[in-house]
Order: structure tokens, then sequence, then C-alpha cells
């Protein structure tokens, strides 16, 4: 890819994704998205004017002197960690990004105190056998009640949200959060969509705000199967003038691509809506094919959640839902594209996109994948000229790849959150950034991947009850999804190869 291409891809990536940090600091989002970008205008720099690939110096320094001053900026700026900012996701993808895109609810301007009276009463929603109250703390945007928890914490939450809920109705989110000494304590933050508030207090756009637009979401359908279909054009090779024969060998691409993300997404949207979670229809994001540059037709799919996240239970349903119904759906996609797939000698520098010789090698469940496919034809001296099916179905696990990533608001960073706790989760994610930086040097690819991961925020939002921990079953669906992302992650073992003769 064109340096400069890559430079504005990247670019526009890194503006959403900051812009999604942006709800969590005052830091001036141009600000944030000049820093994170620092080290890409370095690199790039060096490359244009010195013919040649950046030293590790030139690499190293740019990248740890931006991470940490992209850090700074977000801290120093930050807003209150008991303002409840709406959970959830994938960029939603990678590449294409079809995750879940949260959309929070934005506070009053002015705290909403409470009076002697209503502080009265909102102590007696604390019933001592359940959860002793100890201290009402009053901040800007939120009211903080600690205390000893005496009761099973699922109980707990429920009793204390129904009193709150009796005196107060719908005027606060009721959050339930695990502190830094292990005790879990309340935060009560005003409702923007509350009705029980006075009028001069409340939101009309966000009181009637239409959640739902079947048109908008049929337009964007149309507008992506036009430009997945055009794709098929530059991703094949295919010289010549644009002509409806060209178009017609696009469909089954565009088709099997829209089927997996927008299964996918379905997915998100079924789990949220089993939970009464307010959410958008499933809108694709269709993208102009551009050679050399992002060839796909797509961004992905996304949904957006429009009220908080109940429990961990459902944050980990709703963020698992999509990557694996979308893998579901990409598996035998892939595995029958493969099996139509055409033999071609190995090129010198084989090329992870480059569909017309692509070396299975690159990922462990992909060369598994093209064994079965392929069996004894497939070699070591082979590649694979993908057919319009196997690409897409590539695409898609390349998709359920990033969104499984145990960082941030992707789908597998939720997942670590529900399984592990917040503060837990956000380690993890800590580490899997680093982890897929060290895999970036042994898989040049994954190079731009690792970039974005350091830019995405590391935490996640807590759920309203971010204390009841997951089930045994929950838990093992977890771990089965994390082995997926390391099953398409990691490149095939040397010693599996010569086994396979691949």
């Amino acid at each position: 890819m064109n340096p400069l291409s890559l430079l504005f891809l990247l670019g526009l990536i890194t503006y959403f994704i900051v812009q999604r940090a942006a709800s969590m600091t005052r830091t001036p989002v141009w600000l944030l998205w000049l820093v994170a970008m620092a080290p890409a205008f370095t690199w790039i720099s060096w490359v244009l004017f010195t013919g040649s690939r950046p030293p590790a110096s030139v690499f190293f320094i740019p990248f740890v002197v931006c991470l940490l001053l992209y850090w700074i900026l977000i801290q120093r700026g930050r807003v209150s960690p008991s303002v409840m900012n709406n959970p959830s996701p994938v960029l939603q993808e990678g590449e294409s990004d079809p995750g879940i895109t949260p959309e929070p609810p934005s506070p009053p301007e002015m705290a909403r105190s409470l009076d002697k009276e209503e502080e009265a009463s909102l102590q007696n929603c604390f019933p001592w056998s359940i959860y002793y109250l100890q201290s009402i703390e009053y901040r800007p945007q939120a009211v903080i009640c600690r205390g000893q928890m005496r009761s099973k914490s699922e109980v707990v939450y429920q009793t204390i949200s129904e009193n709150i809920q009796e005196k107060f109705a719908d005027r606060f989110y009721v959050v339930f959060q695990e502190g830094p000494n292990g005790k879990p304590f309340f935060v009560l933050v005003p409702n923007p969509r509350s009705t029980s508030v006075p009028e001069a207090q409340q939101n009309p756009r966000l009181l009637k705000e239409k959640i739902t637009r079947p048109w908008l979401a049929t337009a964007l359908l149309l507008a992506t199967f036009f430009t997945t279909t055009l794709a098929w054009q530059i991703l094949s090779n295919a010289s010549g003038e644009l002509s409806l024969t060209l178009l017609t060998k696009g469909i089954p691409y565009a088709l099997s691509l829209m089927a997996i993300l927008g299964i996918h997404e379905l997915a998100h949207y079924l789990a949220a809506r089993r939970y009464r979670i307010l959410t958008t229809l499933p809108y694709f994001l269709p993208f102009p094919p551009i050679p050399d540059f992002f060839p796909f037709g797509t961004f992905g799919a996304c949904i957006r959640l429009k009220s908080p996240i109940p429990h961990r239970r459902a944050l980990f349903d709703v963020g698992i839902a999509g990557p694996l119904a979308g893998f579901v759906v990409a598996l035998p996609l892939l595995l029958w594209g493969l099996a139509h797939s055409d033999l071609v000698p190995l090129p010198n520098r084989p090329d992870l996109f480059n569909f017309q010789a692509v070396d299975p090698n690159f990922s462990l469940l992909l060369a598994l994948l093209s064994k079965i496919a392929l069996g004894s034809t497939l070699t070591s001296e082979t590649a694979i000229k993908l057919h319009p099916i196997a690409v897409a179905g590539f695409l898609g696990i390349v998709v359920t790849a990033f969104n499984l990533m145990p960082v941030g608001q992707l789908d597998g960073g939720h997942l670590v959150h529900a399984m592990f706790g917040q503060r837990t989760g956000a380690a993890i994610g800590q580490v899997a950034r680093l982890l897929m930086l060290l895999l970036s040097f042994a898989q040049p690819h994954l190079l731009l991947w690792a970039i974005l991961l350091f830019i995405i925020p590391v935490n996640d939002e807590p759920a309203l009850n971010d204390v009841t921990e997951l089930d045994n079953q929950r838990d093992l669906w977890g771990l089965l999804a994390l082995g997926i992302l390391l099953l398409i992650i990691l490149p095939t073992p040397n010693l599996l190869s010569r086994l396979l003769n691949i």
C-alpha cells in the first residue's frame, strides 16, 4: 500500500477511535488525534525521504513518547469515573469495523443535589441487613453512596435499585461498582431521559429521540451492496472497463461479506433487545473501493446502544453474540470457498491481502481449513487464489479476530470485563496490546492493528450492576471465544507446517 494512502487510512480510523475516547476526557479531540498520529507521521516521513524502513530508535522513541503523552492528556482532562457513560466493540470492526458503537447519554449541565428530605428518603433505600450505608458524597454529576455489603451482590443491587426507583422513579441510573479497595459502592447518576424531573431540566431531544430509522438502514444496506459488488473488480485484479459481467462476478463476494457482517450486528441487536437495552437497527457502512488503499467496499456495520447495560451478564451476552454469530457464518463460507479456489505458485513475498496468492500459513486457522478443503494438492510451494466467497469468509474471520481483542470497548474487551471485572479486564487489555505489538515484529501485517489497539482506551465502561460475577457456563464460552482469537491471529508453527506439508 502506498505510504500516503496508508497514512490517510490510519488517520481516518484514528479519528473515529479518538472521538470515542473523547467522551472520557475534556482534552480537545484534535489534540488527542495529533498526538496519536505523531508516530505515524514520523515513520511515513522517514520512508518518503530516505526510501528505507525506520530504524528501531525512530520506531520506538516516538511511539513510547506519544503513547505516554496521549495517556497523560486523557488523564488530565478525565471526566469523573462516576459519570455514567454507556458501555459497549467493536471499531467494531477492524478493517471493516462492524462492532457495537455506543452513544452515551449526556448528563445534565448541573448536578441535581438532594435536599434533606430527599437525602432521608435515599438513606431509607438502604436496609442495614442488605447494605449498611456509611456515607453519602455529592459530586458535580453524581451522588456516591458507600457502605458495607451484607448479602449477595445480586440481591443487594436488586433490592437497592428497586427501593430507589420506588422513591425517585426514573430520576437516576443506579450504578453498582467495585472500588479500588475491593468494596462495592453505589453511584446515582442523573438520567437525561427522565420524565420525573422538573420540565425545565428535561432534554426534549433525548426524550423524543427516534431509536430506529428503517429508511436509513435500508439505504445504507443498498449502498453497501453496490460498493462491495464494485470492489470485486479491484480485489480480483480484473483489467478493462467496468461492465455488467464484472459487476455480476462481484455479487457472491458482496452477498457473502454482507451476510457475515449483517449476522454479526443482528446478533448484537437481538441480544441487546433481549435485555431491553435501547438500540438502533444495524447500519452497514459503505465505502467506495480504492485500489492500493481500501479496496473492500465497506467499513463493516455497527449498532448504537442508547441505554446503559444492566449487568455483567448482559454485557457478556451482547458482547459475545456478534463475534460468535459472525464466525459461525464465516467458517462454512470460507471452507466452501477454499474448496473452490485455485492453487498458484507461492510468491517470494506473500501478502496477507493479496487474494490472488494467499499463503495460508499467515493464520493457524486458515492453514487448517485450507488443508481440509484442498488436501494433498496444497503444498509448501503453493499459494491459494481465493474464490470470491473465500475472500468474504477470510475477511469475516479477520473482522471477528479484531473484535475479539480483549481491549476496551471492543467485543473482546467486554468479554474480559464481564468475566474478570473492570479493573482486571483493563489489565488484560494492556497485556494484550503489548503482546500484539511484539507479534507484529514477526507478522508485519499486524502492525497497523497493534497501533490501533494502543489508540483505543483500555478501560471499558461499567454496567449498572458491575459487581455480580458470571456463571461458569459463560466463563467457558468466554475462554472459547478467546481461543478462537488465538487460532486466527497466530501464524502456523513451523513444526505443524512441516507435518501438514504447507
